[in-house]
C-alpha cells in the first residue's frame, strides 16, 4: 500500500502550532476578516445601487409614455407569439436544471414530478426572489412528496450552480461580438472587455476540471456536502444553462423585431439579471428597463427609439415573468388543494 501523502498544513517536527492557526488567515481569507471590509462592499453595493437608481430616475423622466403606448399597441400578434413560444422553452430548459439535481442526488421522484416542481418555482424566483421561490415553494412542493431537506437543499444548490456556470460561459463570449455603448462618459477599450471575458471564462472551465478531478465523488466544505456530477454532466450543465440564457435573450430580440443585434439583447437579460439580483428588486422592476434602455437605444445610436425599446421590454416582462408566474400561482394552488384533500381523506380513513 502505498504511503498517504502528508495534507499540506500538517505539523512537521518542531513547527509551531500558532502559524498553523494563522496561515488561513492569510490571503483573501485575512482580507475578508478586516474591520474595513464589510463597509467597503456596502459602500460598493451602494454605489452600484445609486448608478441603477440614477439610470431609472433619469430614464422615467425623459419617456414619452403615450408613444410607450402605441408602441405596445403596435407590436404584431406574431411576434408576441413567437416570443411567447421562446420564453416557454426556456422555462421547459429551466426545468431540466432539477433534473441534473435529480441525477446527482439520486431521489426517487419522477422526472415528470421534479420538471413541475422546478417549472412552478421558477416564476416565484423570477416575479419575488429565491427567498421564495427557490427556496419557499420549491421546498414545499419537493417536501410534500417525501423528498427529505437534505436531498432539496442539494438540488436547489445543483440548478444554482448550473444557471450560473452557463451564464459566466456566455459573458465570456459576448466581448467578442458586442461592444457596449458608452455610458454617463464611461467606457472601456474592447481589449478591455475581452480580458475580463476570458477571465471569467475560465470559471466554468474550473468547474468541470473539478468535477472531472472529483470524479463524482462529493465535495466537502465546513461540515456540508455539495454533490458534483461527473464531467460529462458538468459539460451538460454549461450547455444546458447557456441555452437557457440564449432563449431569454432571443425572446427579447424578438419582441425587438430584430431591430438591435441579438448580441445585444442578449447582453440587456444578462446585464439586468446581475443588477437586479445585486439590488435585490423583485422582478427587478424598472432595473431590466434602465439597463435596457440605456444599451439599446444608446447603442443604435437613436436608430430605435427609447418608445420602441421600453415597449419591447414591458412586452417581454408580461411575458418572460407575470405570464408565468399567474400559471405558477394556479399550478401550485391546484397541488396545494391535491394535498389538502388526500390529507383529509387519509385522516378520514384512519378514524374509521
Amino acid at each position: 500500500m502505498a504511503a498517504s501523502t502528508p495534507h499540506p498544513l500538517a505539523l512537521e517536527p518542531g513547527s509551531d502550532s500558532d502559524d498553523l492557526h494563522a496561515a488561513p488567515t492569510a490571503g483573501w481569507r485575512g482580507i475578508t476578516q478586516r474591520p474595513w471590509w464589510p463597509w467597503l462592499t456596502r459602500g460598493l453595493a451602494l454605489a452600484f445601487f445609486a448608478v441603477v437608481a440614477w439610470l431609472i430616475v433619469r430614464q422615467a423622466r425623459t419617456v414619452d409614455w403615450p408613444a410607450v403606448g402605441q408602441a405596445l399597441q403596435a407590436l404584431p400578434v406574431s411576434v408576441l407569439a413567437i416570443a411567447g413560444a421562446l420564453a416557454l422553452a426556456s422555462h421547459c430548459t429551466y426545468g431540466t436544471f432539477d433534473l441534473i439535481g435529480r441525477h446527482c442526488t439520486g431521489h426517487r421522484l419522477s422526472r415528470p414530478a421534479t420538471l413541475g416542481i422546478a417549472m412552478t418555482s421558477y416564476p416565484f424566483t423570477l416575479n419575488l426572489g429565491s427567498l421564495i421561490g427557490g427556496v419557499g415553494v420549491r421546498y414545499r412542493l419537493y417536501e410534500r412528496r417525501g423528498v427529505d431537506n437534505g436531498t432539496i437543499g442539494q438540488v436547489v444548490g445543483t440548478s444554482i450552480v448550473t444557471n450560473w456556470v452557463g451564464y459566466l460561459l456566455l459573458a465570456a463570449v459576448l466581448p467578442w461580438l458586442w461592444q457596449p455603448p458608452a455610458l454617463a462618459g464611461w467606457a472601456a477599450e474592447p481589449w478591455q472587455w475581452r480580458a475580463g471575458g476570458a477571465l471569467i471564462g475560465c470559471l466554468p472551465m474550473a468547474y468541470v476540471a473539478l468535477c472531472a478531478l472529483r470524479a463524482g465523488r462529493a465535495l466537502r466544505l465546513r461540515g456540508l456536502e455539495f454533490p458534483l456530477p461527473h464531467w460529462p454532466v458538468a459539460l451538460w450543465q454549461v450547455a444546458v444553462s447557456a441555452a437557457n440564457w440564449m432563449l431569454m435573450g432571443a425572446a427579447l430580440w424578438t419582441v425587438l423585431q430584430g431591430q438591435v443585434s441579438y448580441p445585444a439583447a442578449l447582453a440587456t437579460v444578462q446585464l439586468g439579471a446581475v443588477a437586479g439580483l445585486i439590488l435585490r428588486v423583485p422582478a427587478g422592476l424598472g432595473v431590466l428597463e434602465a439597463v435596457g434602455v440605456a444599451l439599446l437605444a444608446s447603442g443604435m445610436a437613436g436608430a430605435l427609439g427609447q418608445d420602441k425599446v421600453l415597449a419591447a421590454l414591458l412586452a417581454y416582462r408580461a411575458l418572460y415573468y407575470f405570464l408565468p408566474l399567474v400559471l405558477a400561482a394556479i399550478a401550485f394552488g391546484v397541488a396545494e388543494l391535491r394535498w389538502r384533500q388526500g390529507g383529509d381523506a387519509a385522516t378520514a380513513q384512519s378514524t374509521k
